[in-house]
């Protein structure tokens, strides 16, 4: 058993999937299944339950995911330190970004980054802030951007957005004319959501709870532009940060400021504070920092 053969099993498992384990790894599926297999027959236990094409932990399965994820945590931060001390100026970023979020801040930062650093390589994940904030503390990434406040309190941030969520209705509703709507007069309306497992989903929920209704979905989707077109096809109404509604077409929807509550919107890039950070992982912070800091003057 070597490093490799951890990292192959922890990535089916990620994955649940022989075939996008492989994609991921750039390997062959008949490799990653052969190494899979080699390591159950040499710990004498069945690992993975398979079952077509899906596969499962078993008990012992999901004994091994565990220790297995602490020996590649420890295997990374070794090669990490070694590669500074060597002064090895070059290095690998995975990178977390929601969709709504990657487009808006970041193409010109990854330009410049890779100007001043073009030594290190930089692999962009698009989930929402929930899987990014859930792979940050896995391990599964080095760094991602997410909804604050996050929920684990490993987790080290700088803030670089604070927003508030604007209300996007049809030109024809009754509510397109105010100049500021109260969540609690959306009670009868039908909302287009992004997905569950964006951040803004769980939170514009509890937010119309907290006024006292459930609100009434129709569609959920990942990319905020199909959620404003829907708007516009006056299929239901959507709650979107202020960066967002600077791109949405104001010919097609109105945009009013949401009150009673107002629901903030807070962007933060988040790291493992119990982890050794990379050179490459430093230099991003500290790069980004920067750069989001001159955009918010």
């Amino acid at each position: 058993m070597d490093i490799r053969h951890l990292q192959y099993f922890l990535e089916v498992a990620r994955q649940q999937s022989f075939t996008k384990a492989a994609e991921v790894l750039f390997i062959t599926q008949p490799t990653i299944s052969k190494t899979v297999k080699s390591l159950e027959d040499e710990l004498g236990v069945t690992l993975l339950d398979r079952y077509g094409k899906k596969v499962e932990l078993t008990d012992a399965g999901h004994v091994f995911f565990r220790q297995a994820l602490e020996i590649e945590k420890s295997f990374r931060s070794l090669s990490s330190e070694l590669d500074d001390l060597m002064n090895l100026k070059k290095g690998h970023l995975r990178i977390g970004l929601p969709p709504m979020v990657g487009s808006s801040f970041f193409p010109m930062i990854i330009g410049e980054f890779h100007k001043a650093y073009p030594q290190v390589s930089i692999q962009l994940f698009e989930d929402g802030a929930k899987k990014v904030e859930a792979d940050v503390i896995s391990g599964a990434l080095d760094i991602g951007v997410a909804v604050l406040p996050t929920v684990d309190e490993l987790v080290d941030h700088f803030v670089f957005v604070e927003e508030k969520l604007n209300l996007l209705v049809h030109p024809s509703h009754p509510l397109a004319g105010k100049e500021s709507v109260a969540l609690r007069e959306l009670e009868h309306d039908a909302f287009v959501l992004f997905r569950e497992d964006f951040a803004l989903h769980d939170r514009i929920i509890a937010a119309c709870q907290h006024v006292g209704f459930q609100p009434r979905v129709v569609y959920e989707s990942s990319q905020w532009d199909l959620l404003s077109a829907m708007v516009a096809a006056n299929l239901g109404v959507a709650l979107l940060p202020e960066t967002i509604c600077r791109e949405v077409d104001h010919m097609r929807v109105r945009i009013m400021p949401v009150v009673e509550p107002v629901i903030p919107w807070q962007l933060g890039m988040i790291w493992r504070k119990d982890r050794y950070l990379s050179f490459a992982t430093r230099e991003w912070i500290g790069f980004t920092k920067a750069m989001l800091s001159e955009q918010r003057k």
